[in-house]
């Protein structure tokens, strides 16, 4: 999920860093609410810092922090201690601080005196905001940028900076604030036993213009539309319960971070879709977001169809080698940054990805089994075909078939699969591949993106394009099972490298070649048993490479990490092939990781042997929450009920394995095309109450979506 061409680079957040969140906006402080110069901390609106500095002083003093909580993800609540006005340390000056992020920032400040003496009180709040992009300031890039002035108007402490192009300003006010260039200033005195309260509001100004709606003192911040979505996600998501009580408290915590990071399309207020990751991802990445929403489908198909219909209506049109935009090519990334016209090739959308665009055909193709409305999928299909004529003309650089990278500029991303940093693709010695690059997981996502197509084109009733997508589709797999297996390895080459020949490196990938049925039948066994191995499987998760390769390293980003999606997508695959117990090995190892990270996956973690240390050794600077893993666990709970609608054949398959430790699993409000319904499952039985008249119940695993492919 790496930004452009930082790779691993993240600006990391001291471990008692608060952050809150919604939509694209966001605000990281330490643990008293301040905010402090110098690092990665700030206000953040449209992926610009609008705070870089907000320190409360109280007789000239900081707050103690006493306690930091978040009753939602946009919500947060300080309480500290504040200094009395003779310094004296036991002070019976309490402040209560809660923050709204939103556009812009609302903190509202209660200061309680339980004194029976009254309190005098200077109170200053310390601003600054340099304006400063979100990728320098995520790189530590930030103290060349353009000058910031300050100024006060109308009763606003105002400050801005031109760059990019564009003005962006900060206006910031309190009622009965002394406002001056330096800071906003209180003098007050809190009568015993008393309290005195203000707002603090900050109004993020762009080129002269503010949010539609931005925060206010007379209105609450609890009824700003981003608050009532929130509590609309809250109210009809799928209300889960399961006798396990960490599994239960995992998949509730996932529906929440999942509601949290859903990004809304001003032009088309009824379309949701999902961004990667907060704090440093609140943005929509295709191949993040499509990997999101397909294992999301369970809480909220709609995640699916917006993530869709965004990518499509920015989906590629002409050939641009700055920006890497090729005709029917979906984006990697798309940003609103000040510098983004800069930082992405003189625009807001990056392409530089090789799997989203296969990706995004074959999540259409599984959206359209849960029962998606026909009129979307009608509009959205000739993106789907737009991006089949890519990955042919595009895609396919040399015509052997298969689908490869090489960016066509030096400031582009080096490698451009999941695993995009620059030492993400290496050989068994530690040799780093050399592009053009044919990732094997990538010909698993073209494989499944034909297919799909294939089975789109027999529920519409076109048999020529039916024949000739399941054409295409079992040449692939023949090629793929030729090329890049290794029999005296037992495994698949995560790639071809730039000479054809086979990158030998054991890795993650090939699991996800399981997920979408690439792998023959005969070859399946033996590399369940490699993922499997006490190389592979950590006993958390699978590590991203295998722990007897040269450039195996277990605090790195790619090379021996662990990541909840990749994993959950490794359990998938086996799941499909049958080895039930191996997936249910993974799916409990991800389940009790997820417990000593209080329930909330974060992007990575170490790779680190779990006999070794009995306790995941967290990843310093991975994102939480962060979509795709938080979509894992719900993606584990439908590999576990074996859970798949086929409306193209008016069935839905329930066919629960459960795991000896879940004796009963129950969904309420679960979607299924117009209706929604519960899934029961306990061991020995399962029912769904609700289904649609013209849906069949299967109790046998759905068949491989191949099986009798174009025939």
């Amino acid at each position: 999920m790496t930004a452009w061409n930082a790779d691993t680079t993240a600006g990391a957040s001291a471990a008692d860093a608060v952050t809150v969140v919604e939509g694209s906006s966001f605000c990281i402080s330490s643990d008293s609410g301040d905010i402090h110069d110098g690092g990665s901390q700030g206000v953040f609106y449209q992926d610009t810092r609008i705070v870089s500095r907000w320190i409360l002083r109280i007789n000239g003093a900081v707050r103690e922090p006493l306690l930091a909580r978040k009753p939602a993800a946009f919500h947060a609540t300080f309480v500290g201690r504040a200094r009395w006005v003779d310094g004296r340390f036991d002070s019976p000056l309490v402040v209560r601080h809660q923050r709204h992020i939103g556009p812009g920032l609302r903190d509202d400040i209660t200061i309680r005196n339980y004194s029976s003496d009254s309190a005098v009180c200077d109170v200053e709040l310390s601003v600054d905001a340099d304006q400063a992009d979100l990728f320098d300031v995520k790189a530590g890039r930030v103290g060349n940028g353009a000058a910031v002035s300050r100024s006060v108007r109308d009763g606003e402490l105002y400050v801005e900076a031109v760059h990019g192009g564009q003005r962006r300003g900060t206006a910031v006010r309190a009622a009965g604030a002394k406002v001056e260039e330096r800071a906003l200033t209180f003098r007050l005195e809190i009568a015993p036993r008393g309290q005195w309260s203000t707002s603090l509001i900050v109004v993020p100004v762009i080129n002269g213009m503010r949010p539609d709606e931005p925060f206010t003192e007379a209105d609450s911040p609890h009824q700003r539309l981003g608050v009532r979505r929130h509590v609309e996600w809250q109210e009809n998501v799928p209300r889960i319960t399961v006798s396990d009580h960490n599994v239960q408290n995992v998949l509730n915590r996932s529906q929440a971070d999942l509601g949290s990071l859903r990004i809304f399309d001003s032009d088309h207020p009824g379309r949701v879709a999902v961004a990667a990751g907060a704090p440093w991802f609140m943005a929509l990445f295709g191949r993040d977001s499509l990997l999101t929403s397909y294992m999301s489908l369970m809480v909220d198909p709609n995640l699916a169809a917006g993530t869709l219909q965004t990518l499509a209506d920015i989906q590629g049109t002409k050939v641009d080698p700055d920006s890497e935009e090729e005709p029917g090519r979906i984006a990697h990334e798309v940003r609103l940054g000040v510098s983004a016209g800069l930082a992405l090739g003189g625009g807001s959308a990056y392409y530089g990805t090789v799997d989203a665009t296969p990706l995004f055909v074959s999540l259409l193709g599984e959206l359209s089994r849960w029962g998606l409305a026909e009129d979307t999928i009608e509009v959205l299909l000739p993106h789907a075909d737009r991006a089949l004529e890519w990955i042919e003309h595009y895609g396919d650089r040399d015509g052997d078939g298969f689908v490869e990278y090489l960016r066509p500029n030096p400031h582009g991303l080096l490698n451009q699969g999941w695993k995009d940093s620059w030492d993400g693709i290496n050989f068994a010695d530690g040799r780093m591949a050399e592009p053009p690059i044919a990732l094997c997981e990538v010909q698993g996502y073209v494989y499944s993106a034909y297919v799909g197509r294939s089975l789109l084109a027999r529920s519409l009733g076109d048999r020529a394009s039916e024949l000739k997508w399941a054409e295409r589709a079992e040449a692939l797999k023949v090629a793929f099972n030729d090329r890049f297996w290794l029999p005296e390895k037992g495994y698949f080459a995560i790639a071809l490298d730039k000479d054809k020949q086979p990158v030998d490196s054991c890795a993650s990938n090939m699991g996800h070649c399981l997920w979408v049925g690439l792998v023959d039948e005969e070859k399946a066994p033996t590399v369940a048993e490699r993922l499997l191995s006490p190389e592979m499987f950590s006993g958390w998760g699978i590590r991203t490479l295998a722990s007897d390769m040269s450039a195996y390293n277990p605090v790195s980003y790619h090379n021996g990490s662990v990541w909840p999606h990749d994993t959950a997508l490794v359990a998938t695959g086996l799941m499909r092939y049958g080895f039930v117990e191996e997936a249910s090995r993974l799916a409990s190892g991800l389940f009790d990781a997820a417990s000593f990270f209080g329930g909330q996956l974060p992007e990575l973690f170490c790779g680190f042997d779990r006999r070794d240390f009995p306790v995941p050794v967290p990843y310093p600077t991975a994102c939480s929450p962060q979509a795709w893993a938080a979509a894992a666990p719900i993606q584990l709970a439908r590999i576990l009920l074996r859970f798949d609608p086929d409306f193209t054949r008016n069935a839905v398959h329930l066919a629960p394995i459960l795991p000896e430790e879940i004796s009963e699993f129950r969904a309420d409000n679960v979607v299924l095309g117009h209706s929604k319904v519960t899934i029961r499952a306990s061991h020995g039985a399962e029912r769904i109450e609700g289904l649609p008249s013209h849906l069949k119940l299967s109790n046998d695993p759905r068949p491989p979506l191949d099986k009798n492919l174009g025939r």
